[in-house]
């Protein structure tokens, strides 16, 4: 059955908008200047408010539009992220709203606000991917998304005019695309917890020709990775670059504890590389990349130069060179093929090497030549989290 479109009116719009400057204001006191600084400069667009245009890419290849969209009866505009885990929490449920909603006049698009240099590398612990648009093209392949996926994060200017809190943010617009609904999609990245289902209740409200009973909702997630924190990632960026570098001998003994795994109580990562090896120090700065994402985690990384003990000083400037503050040792011997069996005896001696041993010591990955960093943290993201879960996964039931 066609529902008939119907003018939604909505007489306590000035009213809600007046409280919500209010609640605003009341919340800009408590959370301190920079709270306030940030709501100042990206304000979030008012209910009432016509939806502003865009022209953004698609991880199918198209540009779209708001005109694209213009046979819906409504249209949802969802801002939401790749590396947020509180945005793949909610990956599945946007599906789920798509599935159930499309064939009833409801379009959906999902937009990327990220700007790619302003997420740091700490703020990719629970993910594989960062934000990207190559990654949302992964992302958004791998998740099998139903709805278009746009990135507006090089210029972030619909972002800017829509003005998203936290990722994921959801904005409803009626058919004549004037804001009926900015908010949360439920009210628990644990679904198993979501009581409170506001996306779909307006929906609901709206196809019926009703005012939501609910209009305007906070949010929780990721922060927008605004342009302007590209400074404080540079800074960021700068600080750990003076962490200081450390190298130490390991003789057999003590490869054969690091392969061991027996007291760490962390997913350790092992790579055995040599200065004069080509495909290891091609791959360096990634591994320097990759302990910089995960070292707050459950996670250790021990580099391992497969090189002479009086080598030590040669492989020390290359570590400083790349601001190696991870765990680096060097073959404490001159017996490289009894260094090789203590270490790994399924190892065939190529370069480079590398192991994923979980506590305890079973192997959990294993690749000889160069590495492949996203197969890598796939592996290491379920393993992490099968030690210390992000707390915002629903219990398994």
């Amino acid at each position: 059955m066609t529902i008939p479109r119907q003018p939604i009116r909505d007489p306590q719009t000035a009213i809600t908008n007046s409280m919500r400057q209010i609640l605003v204001f009341l919340l800009l006191l408590t959370a301190g200047p920079l709270a306030a600084l940030e709501t100042a400069e990206h304000p979030t667009l008012p209910l009432g408010a016509p939806a502003p245009d865009f022209r953004l890419p698609g991880v199918d290849g198209r540009t779209y539009t708001l005109r694209d969209f213009a046979d819906a009866q409504l249209l949802v505009v969802v801002f939401t992220a790749v590396h947020c885990p509180t945005a793949q929490a909610y990956e599945e449920r946007l599906k789920r709203l798509v599935a159930d909603y499309r064939p009833r006049g409801v379009a959906f698009v999902a937009i990327n606000p990220n700007h790619p240099e302003s997420v740091r590398l700490d703020e990719q612990a629970y993910t594989d991917l960062d934000d990207s648009f190559a990654s949302m093209q992964v992302r958004a392949a791998d998740r099998h998304f139903n709805f278009p996926f746009l990135d507006d994060g090089p210029t972030e200017a619909v972002a800017r005019a829509y003005g998203p809190v936290a990722t994921p943010h959801v904005f409803i617009f009626d058919e004549n695309r004037r804001l009926r609904f900015e908010g949360r999609i439920d009210d628990s990245e644990r679904e198993a917890l979501a009581t409170h289902h506001d996306t779909r209740d307006a929906l609901e409200a709206l196809l019926a020709g009703r005012v939501p009973a609910v209009t305007h909702t906070m949010v929780f997630g990721c922060s927008v990775k605004w342009a302007e924190k590209t400074e404080g990632n540079r800074r960021w960026r700068e600080k750990v670059a003076q962490e200081p570098v450390g190298l130490v001998p390991a003789d057999a003994a003590a490869l054969r504890e690091l392969r061991e795994n027996r007291t760490s109580g962390k997913i350790r990562v092992i790579n055995v590389w040599a200065t004069w090896c080509g495909p290891c120090t091609s791959e360096f700065d990634q591994l320097v990349e990759l302990n910089l994402i995960y070292r707050n985690r459950d996670f250790e990384l021990v580099t391992v130069a497969a090189q002479f003990p009086d080598e030590l000083p040669k492989v020390r400037r290359f570590l400083e060179e790349h601001h190696a503050s991870m765990r680096n040792v060097i073959f404490g011997e001159t017996d490289k093929y009894k260094l090789m069996a203590a270490l790994d005896p399924e190892w065939n001696g190529a370069l480079p090497h590398t192991l994923v041993v979980a506590p305890g010591g079973q192997v959990l990955y294993r690749q000889t030549d160069e590495l492949d960093f996203l197969k890598l943290r796939r592996v290491l993201v379920p393993a992490l989290n099968g030690l210390t879960p992000w707390p915002g996964l629903s219990p398994v039931k």
